[in-house]
Formats: C-alpha cells, sequence, structure tokens
C-alpha cells in the first residue's frame, strides 16, 4: 500500500513539477523511500503519459526491486538520489531543471540570504561543482554540498531538495527557485542587501514551531 502510494505521488508531482515551470520536457526527476525501496522516475519517459506502474522501484544498491518495471531504465539521476538517501534523513527527493536557480549556478559559488526563507532550506544554498549528469562524482558533489542544508544547486545544471516527505522537499523546490528568482530580480536594480547569519539562525528557529503540522513551513 505505502508503494503504491509513493508511486502515485511521483506522477503526481512530475506533472506539478512540469506546470510549475521547475523542469522542461522530460528533465528532472523525483523519488520517494519507502523502507529499503525507492520509487523513482524512470528516464526518459513524458511525465503526460507516466503512470504509477510505470514508476520504477530500485532497492538501495539501485537495482530493480519490481518484476513489472525490472526491465524499464530508472532516471540516469538515480545514483545521486541514492546518495541523498545514504547521507541524510530523506523521506523524497526532489530534482529539478528551473530556470533561475540554473542561472544562479552559472554566476555564483552560494545564493545568499537574499530573504529569511533560507533558513527553511538550512540557509544560504551552496553550489555544487560541475561534473557530468547521472555520474557518481555529480552525485558526491551534491551530497557534499548539500551538508546542513536540504538543498543544492547544481553547476551549469539545476538543483536538488530533499524532505521527510514529498510534499516538503517539492515545496522546499518551489521556494529554492522563488529565492533565485529574487536575487536575480536585486542584481538587475542593483547589489541586493542580505540578511546577517545570526538573522537566518532566528528564523530557523521560529520556523520549527510554525504552521499546523511538523515539518513544513509556510510563514507569512
Amino acid at each position: 500500500m505505502l508503494l503504491r502510494e509513493a508511486r502515485e505521488a511521483v506522477v503526481e508531482h512530475c506533472l506539478r513539477m512540469r506546470d510549475d515551470d521547475l523542469t522542461v520536457a522530460t528533465s528532472g526527476n523525483i523519488s520517494v523511500r519507502v523502507g529499503d525501496l525507492v520509487a523513482v522516475t524512470p528516464s526518459g519517459v513524458a511525465y503526460e503519459s507516466l503512470t504509477a506502474a510505470g514508476v520504477c522501484v530500485v532497492d538501495m544498491d539501485g537495482h530493480p526491486a519490481d518484476a513489472a518495471t525490472a526491465g524499464v531504465v530508472a532516471s540516469s539521476e538515480l545514483p545521486m538520489h541514492l546518495a541523498v538517501y545514504r547521507g541524510t534523513d530523506a523521506g523524497a527527493v526532489v530534482h529539478t531543471h528551473p530556470l533561475y536557480a540554473t542561472t544562479v549556478s552559472l554566476l555564483l559559488d552560494e545564493l545568499p540570504a537574499v530573504h529569511y526563507m533560507v533558513a527553511a532550506l538550512g540557509g544560504p544554498v551552496r553550489v555544487a561543482p560541475y561534473a557530468t549528469y547521472g555520474t557518481s562524482e555529480l552525485a558526491e558533489a551534491s551530497v557534499v554540498a548539500m551538508a546542513g542544508r536540504t538543498a543544492v544547486i547544481l553547476r551549469n545544471h539545476g538543483a536538488t531538495t530533499y524532505g521527510p516527505d514529498l510534499p516538503t522537499a517539492y515545496t522546499r523546490s518551489l521556494y529554492l527557485e522563488w529565492l533565485c528568482r529574487l536575487w536575480h530580480q536585486a542584481s538587475l536594480a542593483g547589489t541586493p542587501r542580505l540578511l546577517p547569519p545570526e538573522e537566518i539562525d532566528r528564523v530557523a528557529a521560529l520556523l520549527r514551531g510554525y504552521g499546523q503540522r511538523p515539518g513544513e513551513v509556510t510563514p507569512g
């Protein structure tokens, strides 16, 4: 039951990812962990034709764990997803190719504290060094740059976020793209004013007690 719900959630959020302009065509990928199994998008399948039954299921070593999709190639970024699960307490991972986060990746080594909501991602978001997509090098660089954060920007590539569940991981992708767009728009007009680290720490503490349910933040 949990695995079926995870596959359905992957399809739902893939369609949202497309509609929210967080990716282009078949790029980007999403996964959800259920115990020692991971439901992950297949490679190169148009999101409008993706079904829950077509979502791949693999073990933590990347081996197919469902006979029905054993012959389907999982996302090329599976190594990165698995690396995030091994290196964090993630329950879901969202990898996107959004315009503004990718733009930031071409210009900065870190997305600075242009708004207090960087606290929802753990602080200013680092840009991982470039590595070819789908490689172990990219997977390792992503996890290293994500230390103490729930998001990472990938140079000349895109962005990745994680969370305890898919709604949280996805919301963090939305926040990250909004923050990158904010930095971009402010930079067109001048030099953005930044918040000090102590304010980000203060907001992070406030966010831990914010909202109607633990684990998600939508202040305002």
